[in-house]
């Protein structure tokens, strides 16, 4: 995203336009699904110094605007990416922690919030678990076996 496209957006969600913010939100589209850290790193390189509670509050800024979305994992830092406005969900590597966007199937059925809790319910997240495709590689070299049951999930999943 260029410097041009991250103050367009933040006009457009009556945000005021500083470096920190147009260098943050250019950072989230130039590297999706990145934490905090390497966030940091972009910004900086882009602007120079900035503290990490200002990424931070940035960040919650632009969460809050709509401008990006902040994906909360199990025993993994907050992750972010820009936000896309289409259906989309993440599938997760167990071993390397990589993440992906899935596109939401057409034909999948949608899923319906529970009732009489009380909650209204805004959004439904899906996150797919499994092994990459380097895991997957990695973890065969290491147990020949593995590569019995790759193999045949495979075929499975291409039924």
């Amino acid at each position: 995203m260029i410097e041009a496209e991250a103050r367009t957006l933040l006009r457009g969600a009556s945000l005021r336009v500083t470096r920190p913010r147009v260098a943050v939100l250019s950072a989230v589209h130039e590297a999706p699904h990145a934490d905090v850290s390497t966030l940091l790193t972009l910004v900086r390189t882009r602007i120079g110094t900035v503290s990490t509670q200002a990424v931070y509050d940035v960040l919650k800024t632009l969460v809050d605007a709509g401008l990006a979305r902040r994906i909360d994992l199990p025993n993994s830092p907050a992750r972010y990416e820009g936000q896309s406005w289409d259906d989309h969900q993440h599938v997760v590597c167990r071993s390397c922690g990589t993440i992906a966007d899935v596109d939401a199937a057409q034909d999948s059925p949608r899923l319906e919030a529970p009732r009489g809790h009380g909650f209204t319910v805004d959004r439904v997240e899906v996150t797919y678990w499994g092994l990459c495709p380097g895991c997957r590689t990695g973890r065969a070299h290491r147990d020949p076996e593995s590569v019995h049951r790759s193999l045949h999930t495979e075929e499975q999943e291409n039924f």
